[in-house]
């Protein structure tokens, strides 16, 4: 009855699932969900969020507060009914489909994410999207370029950016909010707050206040979280969120998935961890604790298996150790050593006899597989069993545009260079890891920096000194020496992270253009005609 009841309401609806049972009004319920579009036929019928329901528990029939009761578990299950276990919430779009004139409308969001060098030199150098090739010289006379194959924006971040702007264009009379911030880029960040997006959340998930501060910073004022309504709108960044942020947003009425740009590649870790758990392995998380991708991988995985974080290999090493002596004191070594970093309930000898790995997807692949094969030594040394530890060696849950990055950058560094600029925001994990890359072979001479302005002169540049291993908090910024008193031509390096738009990156260029003498430089068109002329197939 109450499925002929949902097919004559509602003409589109997913198949109705069984999920639970609930003793109320002395019966036992079977509650199954269904997902509903458009209005309902049946005007008995209305809608309400789950939040407005518990309100006001002593008005429920007793049946329908026992059913609403046992309702928490599942609440992360009901924006996704319309999926398969392996189907994508946020597919990425075929080129064609792009829409990238959505956010640069105007000449300033234009200046940002548009820029002719970069366009010529991805039409030349970017054979296929997955592999890097050589780097790409760019000769202004007295300085010159040298360009990876492969930098800035991913396919992820192209996403969520495309999702964001186009969402607040179709919606102008709604309110539309983001969990946290869209990609780790001040630039682009602000310019969607320019245009009347609003966060409700730090990166690190701090709640904001009505009035735009941080909760820590106005102790007592209303949090933007307990204004929302069903008619806002929350997107969801392309790191993913918790499960504990997507229930909170089903509670009170949120579009979920509509707006969910999660990124395919985070996903796939989630699709992985939760294979692995099926198979009876724990699962080893790579990633930096603080991080919201690797909060939401960890919530994610917690449903599947018990998993622990570790930020490195010397963490690795530690994790190796307290697999290899076990006991009660590696019990206490384990819960002080990775406090607040483990699901509850984790024991050592029950929870550490079979292991895989996966990763934050912006690291270095060569630390994870590092990590994975110092962990299989472990198990071979003490359990003589090295398949105990799962994860591949090819460390493929890594976002293949940090690693096509990451390649596009080592090819870069076999040039002769006088600097290297890598660009990003301060708090962006994968720009970190190309720094790391030029910092090991240039030294002093690599700089990270977030946009032109961090050029100060020809003596210095704002240079941003990442926090220490280990921690999330302590980053600064120093000034270092460029080229005090040294005129000669300089070959330099440029390249962005993954949340870097191109016009950024030839608004440095032009910046350092900006440090040699006018007269002496070739011009923009000049350069881009010598690039027209360079044979791909040489």
């Amino acid at each position: 009855m109450a499925t002929a009841r949902l097919e004559n309401a509602f003409a589109e609806h997913t198949p109705p699932r069984e999920f639970y049972t609930a003793d109320g009004g002395g019966r036992r319920h079977r509650v199954f969900f269904a997902q509903v579009a458009g209005p309902s036929a049946d005007a008995e019928i209305r809608f309400s969020s789950f939040d407005a329901l518990l309100a006001e528990p002593s008005a429920l029939a007793p049946s329908l507060a026992a059913v609403l009761g046992g309702l928490e578990p599942h609440l992360i299950d009901v924006p996704y009914l319309h999926l398969g276990e392996n189907e994508f919430i946020y597919k990425f779009r075929p080129e064609k489909e792009r829409n990238p004139a959505i956010y640069a409308r105007d000449p300033e969001a234009s200046a940002l994410y548009q820029s002719k060098l970069c366009a010529a030199i991805k039409t030349l150098a970017r054979r296929h999207e997955r592999t890097a090739t050589p780097a790409v010289a760019l000769d202004f006379g007295p300085v010159s370029y040298v360009v990876p194959s492969h930098f800035g924006f991913c396919l992820g971040v192209k996403n969520a950016i495309e999702r964001a702007y186009e969402t607040l264009a179709e919606n102008p009379e709604r309110r539309v909010f983001m969990l946290s911030e869209l990609i780790h880029n001040p630039f682009v960040n602000e310019d969607l707050l320019r245009r009347g997006l609003r966060y409700l959340q730090t990166d690190k998930g701090t709640p904001y206040t009505t009035s735009g501060r941080k909760a820590t910073d106005a102790p007592g004022e209303p949090l933007l979280w307990d204004s929302l309504t069903p008619h806002d709108i929350v997107i969801i960044p392309a790191f993913g969120a918790t499960d504990e942020d997507k229930k909170r947003l089903v509670r009170k009425g949120i579009a979920v998935c509509h707006y969910d740009a999660t990124c395919m590649l985070v996903e796939k870790v989630w699709k992985a961890a939760r294979a692995f758990g099926r198979e009876g392995f724990t699962v080893i998380i790579h990633g930096k604790h603080e991080h919201e991708e690797t909060k939401a991988t960890f919530s994610n995985t917690r449903r599947y298996a018990p998993a622990v974080i570790i930020r490195n290999l010397e963490e690795a090493h530690l994790l190796g150790e307290i697999i290899a002596h076990g006991g009660e004191e590696g019990q206490r070594r384990f819960e002080t050593t990775f406090a607040g970093r483990f699901t509850p309930g984790f024991s050592v000898e029950r929870d550490l006899a079979r292991i895989a790995v996966v990763n934050q997807t912006t690291l270095l692949m060569n630390e994870t597989i590092g990590i994975i094969e110092h962990l299989r030594e472990v198990y071979r040394q003490r359990f003589g069993d090295a398949s105990l530890v799962g994860g591949s060696s090819r460390g493929d849950t890594l976002c293949y545009a940090t690693q096509v990055n990451q390649d596009a950058l080592s090819l870069a560094l076999q040039e002769p260079l006088d600097a290297a600029f890598v660009i990003g925001g301060r708090n962006s994990s994968n720009t970190y890891q190309l720094y790391r890359l030029c910092a090991a072979q240039l030294g002093a001479k690599a700089y990270f920096i977030q946009s032109e302005a961090s050029i100060l002169s020809r003596e210095e540049v704002e240079h941003y000194v990442f926090p220490a291993k280990g921690e999330h908090v302590g980053g600064h910024l120093e000034r270092r020496a460029l080229w005090p008193d040294d005129h000669q031509p300089k070959r330099i390096l440029v390249t962005g992270g993954a949340s870097c738009p191109d016009g950024i990156i030839q608004q440095v260029i032009t910046r350092i253009n900006g440090l040699f003498p006018a007269a002496a430089l070739r011009s923009i068109d000049d350069v881009l005609a010598d690039l027209s002329q360079v044979d791909v197939n040489a």
